[in-house]
């Protein structure tokens, strides 16, 4: 039977064993120490004293780099004096001597790199491999000059470069010498030259010297993709890549100056071959790995837009200079095709696409004058409003801009981009910006047809009006709503100026503009609301001048588009549109006013007015602040009601702030009671004291300082009463200024009959009366900046 003990006792047995648990541990941990000094070194040696020794300059170069550069060094020398030996001391020599010296030269530095190779002195036997390629150089021009004298330079060039090609291929493919990295692209180098310089011996033209460039080109491009040693395969990248660079341009440039069908033809042929060329390396490096993408992208791009000026060119030579742009659109659309043939490598496809986006980019930067024209130039009419309906719509957008050249065929570029984006971009990621794209060239072409066409005013205006219309209706159904919604703004703004050519069009646009923008704010409300306020405010203004109303007259008419902006910011509540529509109102109310600005009883009631709707909305708890901005208005409408009625007295135009301002104050006040009297009653205070102080200095009457006088006596009493700082200190400021004001006349009569010993001895008395009664004067201060303090 197991014994439990009781708990108490367990905890006692627990608390001993872990105390026996600890005390052997420290037992242990001292040892431990102990160990460790007995086990340490005694005796340490001495470290010297001295300055340590300079530490071995690190080589700034190092061994291979030496070996280099004077392996290239003594191979530039040697032949730097194989030249000068053949250039200077040639004729010193017989034709024997001097065929048995550089030949022997010539063998002995070529065959000197195949013993280097063996004993393992590669850098050596390149060094010496380079010196024998440049002797045989020294060899073909020293040939010339002896041998062959009259031959002309081009045809000599060109079978000396081929000999060189074929004989440097040849030593590079020897079995002691394959593992020379110099000699076989230095055979592609000289490979660069026989056949431009054929062309040349042989007179072949602008056409010939580009075709030998192409071909050249062409065998870069095969080496470049075939042979396997990269030392090799990038001298013929560099080669296909500038001289087929060089050539595409001068093909370029002969299908630009092409004088007839036949040049442009054979100009165009020199294109395609290049486009082929680049077609092909593309075709190939889509194929291989995954770095050489970027490049058969580029390739392929190229070579797409070479086809393209080679068929537009073509072309161009045929048609008239209208159809040149929309020829070479319709050749790079064709390009576009490339992208259901599933035999080309991806890379080609998306390369051809490329390309023929970016030909479509650039028609399209050529038809962007005419929508610019289109869209910017009915601005003209805002200085020639109403002077008369032009003859067509050409003649109303240009107005004060030229028409483009050639911009007939803008619609058809315009149209045929619109379809390409529509039609073939089906990707998901890219199809709502195409969709956006086809939208606004769509936009773009409906606008320019009348001006292009030359359809009377009236059909442009309608055709125009209908393209607003269709475009807000996309905008309104949830069809690229911010793109249509921006393009019916822009175009409402260009179809208004536009229409102020006339009157009844202007009066006709302006209501159908209200009526669309309208229409389309039971969806559209923060952005079609606000425009359908402003082109109310435009037709106001509009019916104002048609009815040969005065500016400050139509100013009346103006003021209902802020009194309905202001109720339909009631209806809306808290609505995304209701701060667009008050800014909308506010706006046209600003408008009102400056229209009313010459006639100031017209203008006073339009402040009043402007007055009445701002308080309106002020009724609106989340628009209580803007009552500050009502009374503003009541109050300037005052005072033009005052300047009106030609009062120059200040009083009338300050009683009307004072009033107000200490009734407000005074129900701050009574429902605050901490609040202080400078914030209450002094800006009310002032605005009438200071201005009757002012005037009253200059009024040689007796009325208005008598009057002024009263009223700032009782309210220094109103404050004494009431223990008001504010109305104490500024009433008694002004009624003392105003009793100098009083005085004054006297002060200087007096002044001018003492003797002029009597200031400064008045001045000295009052300094000692001063001095005298310092001390009773600053208890006098205490005692009244302790009043001071106990009001409020």
């Amino acid at each position: 039977m197991t014994h439990i003990p009781p708990p108490a006792e367990e905890l006692r047995l627990l608390d001993a064993e872990l105390w026996q648990l600890d005390a052997r541990r420290a037992q242990l941990l001292a040892r431990r120490a102990w160990l460790v000094a007995a086990l340490q070194p005694k005796w340490q040696a001495p470290q010297p004293t001295g300055p340590r020794p300079a530490a071995s300059p690190r080589p700034e170069a190092s061994a291979p780099s030496v070996q280099n550069v004077l392996l290239v060094l003594g191979g530039v020398l040697l032949t730097i004096a194989a030249m000068v030996f053949t250039l200077v001391s040639w004729g010193h020599l017989g034709i024997t001597g001097r065929t048995l010296v550089l030949g022997a030269v010539t063998v002995a530095a070529l065959a000197a790199p195949l013993p280097l190779l063996k004993r393992g002195l590669r850098s050596t036997a390149e060094s010496v491999a380079g010196l024998g390629l440049a002797l045989t150089v020294l060899d073909a021009v020293a040939l010339h000059g002896a041998v062959f004298p009259e031959t002309s330079g081009a045809p000599y060039t060109a079978v000396a470069s081929a000999l060189l090609a074929a004989l440097w291929t040849a030593y590079g493919l020897l079995p002691g010498a394959t593992d020379l990295r110099l000699p076989r692209p230095a055979a592609l180098v000289a490979a660069q030259l026989p056949l431009f310089f054929w062309a040349v011996a042989a007179d072949a033209g602008s056409y010939g010297l580009t075709a030998a460039l192409l071909v050249t080109a062409g065998f870069d491009t095969v080496v470049a993709l075939r042979t396997t040693p990269g030392s090799v395969r990038v001298v013929a990248a560099i080669g296909a890549y500038a001289v087929g660079g060089w050539g595409a341009l001068a093909a370029g440039l002969l299908t630009w100056t092409a004088s007839g069908p036949s040049a442009a033809a054979r100009a165009a042929a020199l294109l395609l071959l290049a486009s082929a060329i680049a077609l092909a390396a593309a075709w190939q490096g889509g194929r291989t790995a995954a770095r050489a993408n970027g490049q058969a992208l580029g390739l392929a791009v190229a070579s797409g837009l070479l086809a393209v000026v080679a068929l537009g060119g073509t072309a161009r030579s045929l048609l008239p200079e209208l159809w040149t742009v929309p020829a070479h659109l319709a050749f790079g659309i064709v390009l576009l095709a490339a992208l259901r043939l599933d035999r080309l490598p991806d890379t080609v496809r998306r390369g051809l696409a490329w390309a023929s986006g970016a030909v479509q980019a650039l028609s399209l930067l050529w038809a962007l004058p005419v929508v610019g024209v289109v869209v910017l130039g009915p601005l003209g009419w805002a200085s020639r409003a109403w002077t008369g309906a032009p003859s067509d719509a050409r003649t109303a957008v240009t107005v004060d801009v030229t028409w483009p050249p050639h911009a007939e065929a803008a619609p058809l570029v315009l149209a045929a981009v619109a379809a390409v984006l529509a039609l073939t971009v089906r990707d998901t990621a890219w199809r709502p910006k195409a969709t956006a794209g086809a939208l606004s060239l769509a936009w773009a072409t409906a606008i320019t047809l009348p001006a292009v066409l030359e359809l009377p005013y009236v059909a442009g205006l309608l055709i125009q009006g209908a393209t607003t219309a269709g475009i807000l209706t996309a905008a309104v159904f949830q069809r690229q709503r911010l793109t249509a919604l921006v393009l019916a703004l822009g175009t409402s703004a260009s179809l208004a100026c536009l229409a102020l050519a006339s009157q009844p069009a202007t009066l006709t646009v302006l209501c159908g503009l209200v009526a669309l923008f309208t229409a389309a704010s039971w969806r559209l409300a923060p952005f079609t609301a606000p425009t359908a306020l402003a082109y109310g405010a435009a037709l106001a203004v509009a019916i104002g001048s048609a009815a040969d109303w005065s500016p400050p007259h139509t100013a009346l008419l103006v003021l209902a588009v802020p009194a309905t902006a202001a109720l339909l910011a009631r209806r809306l509540g808290d609505s995304k549109a209701t701060v667009p529509v008050e800014a909308a109102g506010a706006t046209a109310g600003v408008l009102a006013i400056t229209l009313a600005a010459t006639d100031l009883p017209l203008l006073a009631t339009v402040l009043a007015l402007c007055g009445v709707i701002t308080a309106g909305t002020a009724i609106r708890t989340d628009r209580r602040p803007v009552g500050y901005a009502a009374a503003a208005l009541f109050l300037a409408a005052a005072w033009v009601r005052l300047a009106a009625w030609e009062v120059d007295t200040p009083e009338a135009y300050t009683l009307p702030v004072t009033i107000p301002a200490l009734l407000v104050g005074a129900l701050r006040h009574r429902r605050d009671p901490q609040t202080s009297s400078w914030t209450a009653y002094a800006p009310g205070l002032a605005a009438t004291l200071v201005p009757s102080l002012v005037a009253a200095w200059g009024d040689p009457h007796w009325t208005r300082p008598l009057l002024l006088g009263v009223a700032a006596l009782l309210v220094t009493l109103a404050g004494a009463r009431h223990h008001l700082q504010a109305p104490l200190l500024l009433g008694g400021s002004v009624l003392l200024l105003d009793a100098l004001h009083e005085l004054a006349p006297y002060l200087v009569q007096v002044t001018d009959a003492l003797p002029r010993w009597v200031p400064p001895a008045l001045a000295g008395l009052l300094l000692l009366a001063l001095g005298a009664t310092y001390e009773h004067r600053l208890r006098d201060a205490r005692k009244m900046r302790h009043f001071l303090g106990n009001m409020r």
